[in-house]
């Protein structure tokens, strides 16, 4: 007997009130994005320049009881910049093997009865070359450096040394294995793509796309921002933070600093240049925060505290060096270098300088997510305009709509009765659909309004299978009622056979597609999910509910 349970009947219509209910959001875009930026957003809202009762208006803009999740909107839909970035991983590779000199240096240096006195001779970039005095001990001098290594797999799954070590008389050449340029490599890249998304993620945008693309390189998409230059400037620092004792000034950019120092640029003094320790007292890598704070001139600053164990070198630190400079340098320039008056226990502190509030509040956000391993080249960059995202939402939303009102005609002409039935059930899909995107926070671009229109497309495709099944059945049944039920009975089969294989394409594209062709996949994937629950449960309960009341002695499909 044609009918569907009580039970069942109200799960079919509670999933489709809840669906179009987390689809409504995106019928008030507008309203709606205002009041999630001043919910989640009120910080960098606030440092720029808005006011604290003009954040109360757009959070009041949209009822907080109600869902307010959206479909996100891609580059190509809303402007945006677009950016694709190559990482200088030799950088990390050379900061390895200076880190790696000082245990190098006082490994030999311990044995120098036998290796001799030991000097850093200069070296080509990716070699750390080191000589020793003594000629007899240089087989001993290779055992020690060697020692030093620690076991890295490599790609073929071997376990090999993170170094190589050879000789060419009395000096010793140390270079990278393979196996650990491949691991370091993957580690730099991996902590760029973290960093990169922290930093965007800070500042407050929307939905960006950030990729590893080949070996080196990183593609950033940022949709909602109105310059590729905003990223620029907030990418192209690496935020490296030190705090290193001042052991001069001086005027002359080419003085030698000295074995085991560096000469830095002062950042507010032109022609000014600091000679410091190499070695810093703590780095940015200690920082537990850094925000916005003001001077007490009230200039615009940034106030930083260290975690604890380098709170307490800091502390120690200040303590030994009451009236001795120390330098605050920031990407090898001394952006400040105050004196130590007195005794810092706290680890807090703040960095003051020529500074607008938008400058401190970029540099607090770098400092916060953390330097970058390595520095980035910028090799494409492009600025997007909104006039051409809104171009293509215009001509997105009539494709939709011609598409829609094609197959709204085509069913009521071909199914009459059942075609409405059918058509409900399409508008329903469509919300519902919106719905999923917007549960799962999906950006949706112009390939993805391309799914949308091929899923109003296929959506009917269920019902028409359903229909021309009932249509056979009414020549050989009984009854209407007996032909509905065999019509859905034996169409399920075919249904979900054709479905299926279309939503494991989509699988495919999504894993292995990326960009445009990821946001074609999951609206594809997503409407092939709603159009079968649609075609399966909410035409045929709609069905149900029209036959129960009216008891047609015959049909017309």
């Amino acid at each position: 007997m044609l009918q569907i349970s009580f039970a069942k009947q109200v799960m079919i219509w509670l999933t489709v009130i809840v669906g179009l209910t987390l689809a409504m959001p995106n019928a008030f875009y507008g309203r709606v994005e205002a009041h999630n930026d001043a919910t989640y957003n009120a910080g960098t809202l606030i440092s720029g320049g808005a006011t604290q009762e003009e954040i109360d208006a757009m959070a009041a803009g949209w009822p907080s009881l109600l869902p307010s999740g959206l479909v996100n909107l891609g580059l190509d839909l809303r402007g945006g910049a677009h950016l694709l970035v190559e990482v200088q991983v030799t950088d990390v590779h050379e900061s390895f093997l200076e880190n790696f000199w000082p245990g190098v240096r006082d490994a030999l240096a311990a044995e120098r009865d036998t290796v001799g006195f030991v000097t850093r001779e200069d070296s080509p970039a990716g070699e750390l070359r080191v000589r020793v005095s003594e000629t007899d001990g240089i087989a001993r001098a290779l055992e020690l450096v060697r020692g030093l290594g620690r076991p890295v797999q490599s790609f073929t799954g071997a376990v090999a040394s993170n170094i190589e070590v050879t000789n060419t008389g009395p000096v010793l050449t140390i270079t990278l294995s393979e196996a650990e340029q491949v691991a370091l490599n993957d580690r730099t890249m991996a902590q760029t793509l973290e960093i990169i998304r922290r930093r965007i993620d800070e500042v407050g945008t929307r939905e960006p796309t950030i990729q590893r693309q080949g070996a080196e390189r990183v593609l950033v998409q940022v949709p909602g921002v109105g310059s590729a230059d905003e990223i620029i400037k907030l990418l192209g620092t690496t935020a490296q933070l030190t705090f290193n004792p001042v052991l001069g000034r001086t005027t002359d950019p080419d003085q030698t600093p000295g074995s085991g120092n560096v000469l830095y640029p002062a950042a507010d003094e032109e022609g000014v240049f600091y000679i410091l320790e190499r070695r810093p007292v703590v780095t940015g890598e200690d920082l537990e925060n850094a925000q916005l704070d003001f001077d007490q001139n009230g200039a615009p600053a940034v106030s930083f505290r260290f975690n604890t164990s380098a709170a307490r070198e800091f502390g120690d630190y200040t303590l030994e060096n009451i009236g001795s400079p120390f330098a605050i340098v920031l990407d090898q320039e001394v952006i400040s270098a105050p004196t130590i008056q007195s005794h810092i226990p706290g680890g807090s502190g703040i960095i003051t300088g020529r500074f607008t509030v938008e400058e401190a509040t970029n540099l607090a956000v770098l400092l916060r997510s953390g330097a970058l391993p390595a520095e980035l080249t910028f090799l494409e960059e492009r600025t997007i305009g909104p006039e051409l995202g809104q171009d293509s939402i215009e001509a997105g939303r009539i494709a939709c709509i011609v598409a829609g009102l094609a197959v709204l005609i085509y069913m009521i002409m071909g199914y009459g009765l059942f075609g409405v039935f059918a058509n409900i059930a399409l508008i329903i899909n469509v919300g519902l659909m919106f719905g999923l995107l917007s549960t799962v926070g999906a950006t949706l671009t112009l390939p993805g309004i391309a799914g949308i229109v091929l899923t109003i497309g296929m959506a009917v495709d269920a019902n028409v299978i359903v229909f021309e099944r009932i249509r056979e059945e009414l020549k050989t049944a009984k009854g209407p009622a007996r032909a509905i039920e065999l019509g859905y009975e034996k169409a399920l089969s075919s249904i979900v056979d054709a479905n299926i294989t279309t939503f494991i394409t989509a699988v495919i594209l999504f894993t292995m597609g990326s960009g445009p062709v990821s946001g074609f996949a999951v609206t594809l994937g997503f409407g092939i999910i709603t159009s079968v629950f649609t075609a399966i449960f909410v035409t045929r309960a709609l069905i149900v509910l029209w036959f129960q009341r009216t008891r047609p002695k015959t049909i017309e499909v």
